[in-house]
């Protein structure tokens, strides 16, 4: 699915906005919180989904830039909290603190992986996250340790207590960080920064050759895409009121890389499917298998890891018979149906024939001289004979 126009992209976004906030009124508030998470990993998905996607740069350190943006949302709320700071700018601040510390480390990993490529490029990543609970450990008395830090959080306006609940509110800021994040993403796709993104990733030796700036475009992205994980961080944060290493595991990178695979990785509404299926999946395989007659030893045992080995299946299914995805799906099926529904001119209305008649030019053999009755026949037999 191509970029959409600057202005179709946010009529879109206001509209998806809308309906989401207006569906928190129609759910219960764990289906609130559920949407709220979902968002957040959206965050983390469509900036995955521009640097891999359209970068064709593969990461599996987007849970080690989430954990920077929700570290650096809870030091920041803290500190505000601690300094007895109230109101929006203890909701804003934090926010914009963790999309800050996330695009810093994005930054820093950018221009040490400018010159990696492939697997190189994808364990240099896998390390950041790996590292993760090391650098909590060894910074405990900032970071928490592995117990990680609880947050105090900036509670829904005074004005919408008692007919808002706190799931709708927490619901209500993911959803607009998320449509913000997709507007942004998609602007940036759409104009000159995504052709050299894009040119980067068909050919980076073609591009450079065009005048595209090869490293700066791949830190850019990288910069840009951790932004976009850090205010997913933070949202997560700010939902789940804490910051643990346990939170941003390796398992959540390969989770967030099978969703933009799953989703469909060259765009950014596969993102959203992404995001839905990595929230809604887990719940739907725990809930079944709690209603399953096993002991108690097999129901522990299959719980989170049967939903492991589903996402799993349903990712080799994908790859599979759907490469581009769901949204590639969805995308195939709506072409198929415009086809049956306008069809072009077939046999029973056969479009009208136009003949335009064509005037010959005649050869001196075929115009004889006036007065004479010279068959053509007996002038092509002479004319060979003269030959």
């Amino acid at each position: 699915m191509k970029p959409l126009k600057p202005g179709t992209s946010l009529l879109v976004a206001v509209a998806a906005a809308a309906i989401l906030i207006g569906l928190t009124f129609a759910v219960d508030p764990f289906r609130s919180y559920q949407l709220a998470t979902a968002c957040a990993y959206l965050c983390a998905v469509a900036g995955l989904t521009l640097l891999t996607g359209a970068g064709g740069q593969l990461s599996l350190g987007q849970a080690a830039l989430m954990a920077a943006g929700a570290y650096s949302y809870a030091l920041s709320a803290n500190a505000l909290a601690e300094a007895e700071v109230e109101g929006p700018l203890l909701l804003l601040a934090p926010l914009g603190a963790a999309v800050l510390g996330a695009g810093v480390l994005g930054l820093i990993i950018g221009c040490a992986a400018g010159r990696l490529h492939g697997p190189y490029l994808a364990g240099f990543t896998l390390a950041l996250v790996v590292a993760i609970p090391a650098v909590t450990s060894t910074f405990s008395n900032v970071l928490g340790g592995d117990q990680g830090l609880w947050i105090t959080v900036e509670k829904r306006p005074a004005a919408l207590r008692g007919t808002v609940s706190n799931e709708q509110w927490q619901a209500w800021l993911a959803i607009i960080c998320a449509v913000a994040v997709m507007v942004v993403l998609n602007n940036l796709l759409r104009g000159r920064f995504g052709r050299q993104l894009r040119a980067v990733r068909d050919n980076d030796a073609a591009a450079s050759l065009s005048g595209v700036n090869v490293a700066r475009t791949k830190i850019i992205s990288f910069t840009v895409s951790a932004a976009a994980a850090g205010l997913g961080g933070g949202l997560l944060a700010y939902v789940t009121q804490s910051a643990n290493p346990g939170a941003y595991s390796l398992v959540l990178s390969l989770y967030l890389l099978m969703a933009a695979v799953i989703g469909g990785i060259g765009s950014l509404t596969g993102a959203v499917w992404g995001a839905l299926v990595m929230v809604f999946l887990p719940y739907a395989v725990n809930s079944f298998t709690a209603d399953l007659p096993v002991s108690a030893d097999v129901a522990s045992r299959l719980d989170g890891n049967l939903a492991i080995a589903v996402f799993g299946t349903i990712l080799v299914l994908v790859i599979l018979l759907a490469p581009r995805g769901i949204q590639g799906l969805l995308s195939a099926a709506g072409r198929r149906i415009r086809a049956r529904v306008s069809p072009g001119p077939g046999p029973s209305n056969p479009a009208p024939a136009v003949v335009v008649p064509v005037q010959q030019s005649r050869t001196p053999a075929d115009n004889p001289p006036s007065g004479t009755d010279t068959p053509p026949s007996e002038t092509l037999s002479t004319t060979k004979g003269q030959r």
